[in-house]
């Protein structure tokens, strides 16, 4: 069964958190979405995470998806 981690679930219960550094398997942008897989992780842009989702998520072990962090006010 699949499970879902947002941004609101506790720090604790996530074992990550993507940087800047955690890459798009596809496209190279910066990733937003990991999915872990039996056979491993794959990490995701928005875009391409949204592109894959019905394809992917019924096989995930997990889903974490922290693109709503593209949506925060950025205002300074």
């Amino acid at each position: 069964m699949s499970q879902i981690a947002t941004e609101d679930s506790p720090v604790d219960e996530l074992d990550y958190t993507l940087s800047a550094l955690d890459r798009c398997d596809s496209c190279g942008a910066q990733a937003y979405i990991r999915v872990t897989l039996k056979t491993g992780d794959l990490l995701f842009c928005a875009h391409h995470g949204n592109e894959f989702k019905d394809k992917l998520f019924p096989t995930a072990l997990n889903w974490h998806d922290e693109s709503a962090r593209l949506l925060e006010d950025r205002t300074v």
